[in-house]
């Protein structure tokens, strides 16, 4: 096949046995890879009630066919399973070099069962596969047990995707951190790596498979790099990552506060300029990326660099809490990342914390400390005891969801869908964000149609996706499915979020690299089989219609700001969206006929066989 080795490596970590999974071109055709080849994958092999931290939980790590090539902005990767934190479907993605190193070593993805009986890791090398022993570096942060990994196999080249304290300890919402503090940060892999006792996979090599139309590939690659280096938005993120967005965020009433009660605060002192003016801050890129959205923060203490925080993190430990102290924001993350903790359930847990303090459900005594708005110490003592497992930290890892449970509150409180804590984007700004959050194939995710995107101007013509009243509900669903579709398919081809390339781009792209024929239909199509698949792993687990809206806290109409006095209209956003995707009202799956268009004929005869 071009553009894929072909085959997935199949481990079993309580035999210690791996396999080679040779992948069909109609898979990869009707799949495509990364998340959505993983969620085809696991619903194969996961059954209705496997716990999630069980050895009978798959997990996949899976690279795409842009992934390795010349393209720009392709060096990543997804990991795809059944979420400890959700119990749902769940899906998290990653870049820097370790996307190119783990397709480099042969192989498109590989596929983690069963569970070792002492710590592992799994070292790929020229399409070799070594389960080595990790009972040395259990228990180290995730910088050093990269650091230590390469020491011990004496190549500083290797790229090391691991799990921090926070994944041994099985904290729901642990995630994988690989070069340095790059995350795969959503729905809790790391957890899941900690239940097998894997605290690492290790990639290396070059291996590149064959490519359609070499010559093509070379021009649509400059191409692309032209496109991205002349866009508005790519200068942005490159001088100031994503915090460039802060200022225009608060502004559209885009930016929560005060954990989702208020979005006005003091914004100059959180800002892409503020993080320059105050710190020594150098740019970070993933391989072959020419925009470089990353930040390195150097001498943030005495001989001490570290990542430095993206929008979703700065808001979460920010303004989310009323904290402008950048500093603690800094650490809260660091403290994230050397942990391997995903910062946006973190933060949304943290500041759920002292919304309840301030409601009195919590009090001193039970925290240790006080919780008043906008303590940037006390935020990081409740970050620290998350990681440690101590005290009320306990139950902050468990997520909102859990947190209102046992402390007996209304689950209109927690500012999840799904069992995913909210990002901070606000579906009271951009109402099909709304809808998009509600039906995120991994729950809310602002990644997994960022409809922000098109109400602030953008377009995707071949699908009718068009700018319009980011405060009117009406007439959102259907746009909102079909670009959630779309961007999807990001995560499948692997190609970074922030790429700013067409629809007939990627379709060329695709065929030069494989020499299919896909034109704009049969790409909106896969994208359409994407989401699908997704859900009916999540049906497979009790998913139902119900689970398709937003927490009471982050859908009334506020009182401040450009959104104030406005609700977004799910009732109306969901009838539409579920007429496009052609999915049953009474039970949330897809109708019969719908996964049979598809071509998910296995899907509709488990889910309406006699």
């Amino acid at each position: 096949m071009q553009g894929y080795h072909g085959r997935f490596l199949e481990v079993d970590l309580t035999n210690k046995t791996t396999t080679d999974l040779p992948l069909s071109e109609e898979f990869c055709k009707a799949y495509i890879g990364g998340a959505t080849m993983a969620a085809a994958l696991v619903y194969e092999r996961v059954e209705a009630g496997t716990d999630p931290l069980s050895p009978e939980n798959s997990m996949v790590m899976a690279t795409g066919p842009f992934t390795g090539t010349p393209l720009p902005m392709v060096s990543r990767y997804a990991i795809g399973g059944l979420s400890p934190l959700t119990g749902f479907w769940g899906e998290a993605t990653s870049g820097g070099v370790f996307p190119f190193r783990l397709k480099g070593a042969g192989w498109d993805g590989i596929i983690i069962n069963g569970k070792a009986d002492s710590p592992v890791y799994l070292y790929l090398k020229g399409g070799q596969a070594e389960i080595r022993d990790a009972r040395n570096i259990w228990g180290k942060d995730s910088y050093e047990t990269q650091k230590l990994i390469k020491e011990e196999l004496g190549n500083d080249k290797v790229a090391v995707a691991c799990i921090g304290p926070a994944g041994e300890k099985l904290i729901r919402y642990a995630c994988v951190i690989n070069d340095r503090g790059r995350a795969a940060g959503r729905c809790g892999f790391g957890a899941i790596m900690g239940s097998k006792n894997l605290k690492a996979v290790v990639a290396a090599g070059n291996a590149r498979p064959e490519l359609g139309d070499a010559g093509k590939i070379s021009a649509l690659a400059k191409q692309a790099v032209k496109d991205i280096k002349g866009n508005l938005v790519s200068v942005a993120l490159s001088e100031y990552g994503t915090l460039m967005y802060m200022d225009m965020g608060m502004v559209l009433g885009d930016t929560p506060a005060r954990y989702f009660t208020r979005n006005v605060f003091p914004v100059s002192e959180v800002t892409g300029q503020a993080l320059r003016q105050n710190y020594s801050v150098a740019n970070y890129a993933c391989r072959g990326c020419p925009i470089g959205c990353g930040r390195e923060l150097k001498d943030f203490k005495p001989g001490l660099d570290v990542d430095g925080p993206e929008y979703e993190t700065t808001v979460g430990f920010g303004p989310l809490c009323l904290n402008t102290d950048f500093d603690t924001i800094i650490e809260a993350n660091h403290i994230c990342n050397c942990h391997g903790i995903d910062t946006i359930s973190a933060s949304v847990s943290v500041a759920y914390a002292f919304y309840l303090y301030e409601q009195g459900v919590l009090t001193k005594d039970q925290v240790g400390f006080g919780l008043n708005w906008g303590d940037g110490r006390a935020i990081l003592g409740l970050v620290q005891k998350i990681v440690d497992q101590e005290g009320i930290g306990v139950l902050l890892s468990k997520g909102v969801r859990a947190m209102s449970r046992e402390l007996g509150r209304g689950e209109g409180e927690a500012a999840q869908v799904k069992g995913l804590e909210m990002p901070m984007h606000e579906g009271r700004a951009f109402h099909g964000l709304a809808i998009s959050y509600a039906t995120s194939p991994r729950g809310a995710c602002h990644l997994k149609g960022d409809y922000y995107n098109i109400d602030l101007g953008n377009m995707v013509l071949e699908y009718m996706i068009l700018p319009g009243d980011r405060l009117v509900s009406e007439g959102k669903g259907e746009p909102a499915a079909k670009f959630q579709s779309f961007k999807d398919l990001f995560d499948a081809l692997t190609l970074c979020k922030f790429a700013p390339l067409q629809v007939p781009q990627l379709c060329d792209m695709l065929n030069a690299l494989t020499g299919w024929e896909f034109g704009p239909e049969e790409l909106l199509a896969a994208g359409d089989r994407s989401v699908n698949i997704k859900r009916a792993v999540s049906n497979r687990f009790g998913l139902t219609r119900e689970h398709d809206t937003l927490p009471k806290i982050c859908r009334e109409a506020l009182e401040e700001g450009t959104t104030a006095g406005i609700e977004p209209d799910m009732e109306v956003m969901l009838k539409e969206y579920y007429q496009y995707r052609g999915w049953d009202w009474a039970s949330g799956k897809p109708t019969r006929e719908k996964l049979i268009e598809l071509g998910l004929n296995q899907v509709a005869e488990d889910f309406y066989s006699p």
